[in-house]
């Protein structure tokens, strides 16, 4: 199942923080410590993060991955940027579809992420935030990424550098998980999130911290923006024809062009 969405009423305030504050995890009148929170959090579980994916998507993630970079337009011959590139999950279906990682740069402010991505060739790999993309102006055909949005500091300052970085008519595709519409979906959702995935981490993760990484993913997710206001955003932003790709009423790519 699946829905192509386009808005155009009039603009909207952009989103900056993603979404609320979670106490739970930091202080949540302290952007220091959430950043600090964010880091700690994903270096010391990354050595779980790829076997985890497998076992939860159920060998599905990697397919959808690369289909939603073909959907967005992704083909050889394109200068690629991956902002959030962790341990690179995405990268490695962008490479499956170019085969150029000559013409590939990932960006991730996690060192302990990118030092489990594992590539047949050497990809450029750079430090970096979406705030604040380590690559020249007008310098990429294609930009995703892939389920960071909710981890980002300042959206808005996000969508103005991916507006950037893009060549005019260069493409953007944002990956993320989003909130289930209708009250029962939503529930099964959640208890999958912060209840099954939890569990399993606490079975089969090396770091104490993987089954707390899950729960805190499916807060954000509930906590997030909605896509209107995502996609608001990006138009904000100066980006054109942003529109929202949803398949299975959960996996939200928001697609869009460099102007």
């Amino acid at each position: 199942m699946s829905d192509l969405s386009r808005q155009d009423e009039a603009p909207g305030a952009s989103v900056r923080l993603p979404h609320a504050p979670l106490p739970a995890y930091y202080r949540s009148d302290d952007a220091v410590a959430r950043e600090a929170f964010l880091r700690d959090t994903f270096d010391s579980t990354a050595i779980d993060y790829n076997r985890l994916d497998k076992i939860l998507g159920l060998g599905t993630g990697s397919r959808y991955r690369r289909l939603a970079l073909l959907r967005a337009g992704l083909r050889p011959g394109m200068q690629v940027v991956d902002v959030g590139m962790g341990t690179g999950l995405v990268t490695r279906e962008i490479l499956k579809i170019t085969g150029e990682p000559h013409r590939l740069v990932g960006v991730d402010p996690s060192p302990g992420m990118m030092e489990q991505a594992r590539f047949d060739q050497a990809v450029d790999c750079r430090i970096g935030r979406a705030e604040e993309i380590p690559v020249a102006s007008g310098s990429a055909d294609f930009l995703v990424m892939g389920y960071a949005l909710r981890h980002v500091a300042d959206f808005a300052a996000a969508a103005a550098e991916f507006r950037r970085v893009l060549r005019p008519g260069g493409r953007l595709l944002v990956l993320e998980i989003t909130r289930a519409e209708g009250r029962i979906a939503n529930l099964l959702l959640k208890a999958y999130m912060r209840g099954l995935v939890p569990a399993v981490a606490r079975v089969v993760s090396r770091s104490p911290a993987t089954p707390m990484l899950w729960r805190y993913y499916w807060d954000t997710i509930e906590a997030c923006a909605p896509p209107a206001e995502v996609m608001q955003t990006l138009r904000n932003a100066g980006l054109a024809g942003v529109e929202r790709h949803v398949e299975v009423g959960i996996f939200s790519e928001y697609r869009a062009y460099g102007a």
